[in-house]
């Protein structure tokens, strides 16, 4: 790998790590369901899915994962959450990215796909299927984020276009 590859790598996973732990601080929007964020991270994901490749933006979400658990979260429950919604959203990205689906309709999978990591997770560490009861919740309010966080990325995506 390329020294300026291996910087790029690195400026985008710093970009993901600042957003993530900067959302932390927004509990708020947890108070409406426990867990709920916007996943602003997702923006330089997205981006990164499609400027780059599907192997550089699984890299900078995994990086983004590990950094954001030695920094804030720890390695507990709250790890695997977010390590199974960030693998189940990036390869349902990936994977809907190839159908040609617009950069809005991908966001919008890679959100309903997180969420459903996550509550799988739940069900395995909790040993309970009542988790499941979650998921109807999370995934209406996926829709949504998704939507705006697709937008985001798109415009992002658009302006970048013209400097890359």
């Amino acid at each position: 790998m390329k020294t300026k590859d291996i910087t790029k790598i690195a400026i985008l996973t710093s970009i993901c790590v600042v957003i993530s732990i900067i959302e932390s601080y927004f509990t708020f929007i947890g108070d409406i369901i426990p867990g709920l964020k916007l996943g602003l991270a997702n923006i330089v994901i997205i981006f990164t899915l499609y400027e780059y490749n599907f192997k550089t933006a699984i890299t900078v979400s995994l990086v983004r994962v590990l950094i954001v658990a030695l920094l804030r979260t720890g390695f507990g429950i709250n790890f695997f959450f977010s390590l199974s919604g960030a693998m189940f959203s990036i390869i349902a990205m990936y994977l809907f990215k190839k159908t040609k689906l617009s950069v809005i309709g991908v966001s919008i999978i890679g959100s309903l796909f997180h969420s459903i990591g996550q509550v799988l997770v739940g069900v395995l560490f909790l040993n309970n299927y009542n988790v499941m009861y979650y998921l109807p919740y999370l995934l209406i309010f996926s829709i949504p984020t998704g939507i705006v966080i697709g937008i985001i990325s798109k415009k992002m995506l658009d302006s970048a276009s013209k400097y890359i």
